[in-house]
Parts: C-alpha cells; structure tokens; sequence
C-alpha cells in the first residue's frame, strides 16, 4: 500500500492544490518500509490527483481540501482522509494503528450554515438532496446500488474515498 501527505516544511501541507511535495510511505503487512519525498509536477487538484494516481498511491492523508480535489482524486481511485494537520509520519502512524480521526471538511464553501438534514456537503450550494445522495463529496451525484467506480459495493461506492 502507499499513503501519501501532502508535503511542506516537515508538515502536512494545509492547501492540497499548492503542495509543493508530497511524502509517499510505502506500507507493508502493516508497517512503513520506506519512504520518500518527491516534488510535485504542477499545481491544482486535477494534476495532482494525476500525479498521484501516476505514483500508484492508494490513500491520501491531507489537511484542506477543497471539493474539486475530493472529487478529482477520489476519481482516481485513491482514498482521503481530510483534516489533518502536523506530521505525516505521525499521521500515517495512526493511520496504520487506526486511532488516525479525519478533521470536518465543508464541501460547499458556505461555512455550514443553514444546512438541513443530507444538504449542501457535496459542494452544490445546498441544493436539496433527496436521502443517500451527494452528500459524501463526490460531486453530488445520486449514489445508487450500482454506483461502484472504485470496486466498493453497495449504495455510494463511487470512489470518492468515504464509504
């Protein structure tokens, strides 16, 4: 397996799309075997989800994260854990040890407020949702039994990174 962080003086980067390196651990029967840090090819989520996915990364340990990178990467294949911040040695640690939590992310950039029961998390502005759709930040579309982009089953296993 191989967990990346977003990379930026000995810290996990707080802005994933301005991440100037990313620390890759490559993982094996449950413990990190090596690990690396390499420079980014570009800016913005779209490249570096490619970059990411180029690299065979598995899982995403990051702090901020905006909703276009969620989906981007998670598109990839590659699962998030959001909202985490210090080391990424740390937080692989915990990861590993199950003990890593994932700090909220607001999807819609509306601060929270006035949301409603299953509203406004997926970055659509809170447009309503109908129950077990959009609200994993994926990009809002409505998540059925069939949805399995990522080889997940059952309802949202879209590969957004967070069933």
């Amino acid at each position: 397996m191989l967990v990346a962080t977003p990379y930026s003086n000995d810290e996990i980067c707080q802005h994933f799309g301005h991440a100037p390196q990313f620390k890759l651990f490559t993982v094996e029967d449950g413990k990190v075997v090596e690990s690396v840090v390499i420079d980014t090819v570009g800016s913005g989520h779209n490249a570096l989800a490619t970059f990411l996915a180029d690299h065979n990364v598995d899982i995403v340990i990051c702090g901020g994260i905006g909703q276009g990178a969620i989906v981007s990467v998670a598109m990839a294949g590659i699962d998030i854990v959001p909202g985490v911040a210090g080391s990424p040695d740390k937080a692989v640690k915990e990861l590993l040890e199950g003990t890593l939590v994932a700090g909220a992310v607001s999807g819609c950039g509306c601060g929270g407020h006035h949301h409603e029961e299953n509203e406004g998390t997926c970055g659509c502005g809170g447009h309503h949702h109908e129950e077990g759709e959009g609200t994993c930040g994926c990009g809002g579309h409505h998540h059925e039994d069939t949805c399995d982009i990522s080889g997940k089953e059952g309802k949202g296993g879209c590969g957004c990174g967070c069933h």
